[in-house]
């Protein structure tokens, strides 16, 4: 899905990064800088003391659900750990693939 002109992704959103060497990469939005600014950490090789500020017309959201993880992690300490990016963003990636295995067809046995 395609984001519309003007629309800002929230903290805890999953995005999928469209342009750049991380292309096609999943990370989490840890911070909104400015009027068309993110940060994006993946807990792996983006880490949450080093995030990757992106133009958020080089993203996709991907999940239109906010991650209460990381919310509230961010809300009572100000960080998240990277080991709950990575728990988050491979949560995703498992539902997702096992929603388009039960979405392809069955075949004959």
């Amino acid at each position: 899905m395609k984001e519309e002109e003007g629309t800002i992704p929230q903290i805890g959103h999953i995005v999928k990064v469209t342009h750049g060497r991380e292309a096609g990469k999943c990370a989490v939005v840890i911070d909104v800088s400015g009027h068309n600014l993110v940060k994006l950490a993946d807990g792996d090789k983006r880490k949450f003391d080093c995030p990757k500020t992106k133009n958020v017309r080089h993203i996709t959201i991907v999940d239109d659900q906010v991650c209460k993880e990381v919310v509230e992690s961010l809300q009572e300490t100000g960080r998240v750990s990277n080991s709950k990016l990575r728990f988050v963003i491979n949560r995703y990636i498992e539902s997702t693939a096992t929603e388009s295995d039960s979405e392809a067809p069955k075949k004959g046995v």
